[in-house]
């Protein structure tokens, strides 16, 4: 036994660290881990009969990279059919688990010469709304309508308003049929149930129902879009196999068995911060990865917070709190030679560093399996279920009950801000609304950012639109946020991490530190058959998120950006700016 859990790929884990680690290893080999989950033995995370027997109805990712070898052929035919028929792009309409794995392929690989593209609609903001249509002509798009329950609020407000657009290109094309441009994607035929009009659509995949969301990127799920993006099926399942095969080894060199140990046995020190390095043209990969391991780890005050997105610093930068993860292909660049010094001056100064290369022809495919396996094994060492998610439910029960009082008042409850300053205004949980005084913007930020806990993470939920002008500005944020407190920090869009990272907000450690981001609606868009807007329902989902948060005492500001989202961030930023100019003085 070394003091490394495996030599390919790399851990560089200092003395301490390195023996907390070892020590995990020998425990899992001893009590045959990989073996056990191969074998679907639950009791590796729960002694309670209950709890195993919900957990045995959630392996069957095991299964999926040789289960869907066979469905490769009707995969295929059902692309080509679509493209023979002139469709020239397709919509992915699904939360979390249904949207993200989608993403990851078609950002990563993009569509081959025989494919078309495939875009992700997983905002209820109006404007994301409005952009989908803008971007794609409905006439020859595809609408892959996506939900492992059947009963996801946004895939249901998604369809409904597609729908309609749907009626009004039947009425305006001869020969067309209602429904053609649409395709299901969820587990049962009870499920396909909450679906209007599935009877009518052009294809209906139903998943393997012992699948988690979350776990579900080797199911149709992903193999859908990929499909349609032209990508080569068999190869990615039979990349995917072989690292299932990997994952079967009883010894320190089972690579998801490894990489969860570490994770796992990292975080119970204290180095819970899950710092992830990832190759530019694998950046996609960083959005699934934060729904898998905080989803999956975050609960029972416990957990590992993924860091996504955050560029590299000096050491200095950096608490004791993290771990470095690199992903990326195994040909240099000059993207891999830069990371190379500044993780070698981490590591050099304590910080663990874990190297993940994709050699060998290992791809996707392979991630993904890993990445599940080692986070089924991170769970096991923190204790905690790594299949449910308690909390995700308490937010969506939230949002119902504001939506009630908005279909009984005609009103949202939203209360009165405490300042208001320009286009920007501050709506505070109880203990900073009830000891606010007359204090200005610049002055409450910083209130605020006061009560960020030691080690803990500050974090961003724009519930915006995403568009690279925002990514930009709230990177901008999160980097100046980083640099003054010497936090982690993370930054998500709502309503997308209330089925991803939510989870970890309010189930995993107490030591979040939250800043919402909400803005007014000049174009709305009503959703048909309800009274209802998907702007207030996407202000319904943050109001019910806040409410969550606050139940859980822990802090978070509401900021109004106004109309103008764009002004309100830049509005923000100065004020920030000024804040944590203030803290430093």
């Amino acid at each position: 036994m070394t003091a490394q859990p495996s030599a390919t790929p790399g851990y560089r884990l200092p003395g301490q660290l390195a023996q907390t680690v070892e020590a995990a290893t020998a425990r899992a080999l001893e009590e045959a881990w990989a073996r056990r989950i191969w074998e679907r033995d639950t009791s590796l995370w729960s002694s309670d009969p209950g709890v195993q027997s919900t957990i045995a109805q959630r392996l069957g990712w095991l299964d999926a990279p040789a289960g869907f070898r066979d469905r490769v052929d009707a995969l295929e035919a059902f692309a080509a059919g679509v493209r023979a028929e002139g469709f020239s792009g397709a919509v992915v309409c699904g939360m979390g688990g249904s949207s993200l794995a989608p993403e990851v392929l078609a950002r990563s690989h993009g569509p081959s010469t025989e494919g078309i593209p495939v875009s992700v609609l997983d905002s209820t903001d109006p404007e994301a709304v409005l952009a989908v249509r803008a971007a794609a002509d409905p006439r020859n798009t595809l609408y892959i309508v996506a939900s492992k329950s059947g009963s996801t609020t946004e895939t249901l407000a998604f369809l409904d308003h597609l729908w309609q657009v749907e009626d009004e290109l039947h009425g305006s094309i001869p020969d067309s049929r209602p429904g053609e441009h649409f395709v299901a994607i969820t587990d049962t035929e009870e499920t396909l149930g909450h679906f209007r009009h599935a009877d009518a659509f052009r294809g209906v995949f139903l998943n393997p129902p012992d699948v988690g969301g979350r776990y579900s990127a080797l199911t149709y799920v992903g193999l859908v879009p990929a499909a349609l993006l032209g990508l080569d099926l068999r190869a990615l399942l039979a990349d995917a196999e072989r690292m299932a095969q990997r994952c079967r080894d009883e010894t320190a060199g089972n690579p998801g068995l490894a990489l969860g140990l570490a994770l796992g046995a990292l975080a119970r020190e204290g180095r819970d911060k899950l710092t992830l390095v990832i190759e530019p043209a694998l950046a996609a990969l960083g959005p699934w990865l934060e729904q898998l391991v905080a989803e999956s780890t975050g609960k029972r005050g416990t957990g590992i917070v993924p860091v996504d997105g955050e560029p590299l610093a000096e050491p200095e930068a950096y608490g004791p709190d993290r771990v470095f993860v690199r992903i990326r292909h195994d040909a240099a660049s000059d993207w891999s030679e830069a990371t190379d010094a500044m993780l070698a001056a981490l590591s050099a100064t304590g910080h663990p560093v874990i190297d993940l290369p994709l050699s060998g022809g290992e791809g996707l495919g392979g991630e993904f399996l890993r990445w599940e396996f080692a986070t089924a094994v991170a769970g096991a060492v923190l204790g905690v279920d790594p299949f449910d998610e308690p909390n995700v439910t308490e937010s969506k029960q939230n949002t119902v009950r504001v939506l009630q009082e908005y279909a009984d008042r005609g009103s949202l409850p939203v209360a009165e801000p405490f300042v208001v300053e320009g286009p920007l205004a501050l709506h505070g949980d109880a203990p900073l609304r009830l000891t606010a005084g007359p204090g200005d913007l610049v002055g409450e930020l910083g209130r605020h950012l006061a009560r960020a806990r030691p080690l803990g993470y500050i974090s961003l939920q724009a519930y915006l639109a995403p568009r690279p002008a925002r990514d930009e500005a709230l990177a901008a944020m999160r980097l100046a946020l980083r640099a003054a407190t010497g936090l982690a920090t993370t930054v998500g869009y709502g309503p997308r991490f209330l089925h991803s990272t939510g989870q970890l907000h309010k189930g995993g450690p107490r030591n979040g530190c939250f800043i919402q981001l909400v803005a007014g609606h000049p174009r709305d868009v009503a959703i048909p058959g309800r009274d209802l807007t998907f702007g207030v329902l996407i202000d319904a989902q943050a109001l019910g998120d806040f409410a969550s948060l606050e139940s859980h005492d822990l802090p978070v500001l509401r900021v109004h950006l106004g109309d103008d989202p764009d002004a309100g961030l830049r509005a923000l930023a100065a004020a920030l700016e000024a804040a944590l100019a203030a803290r430093g003085g």
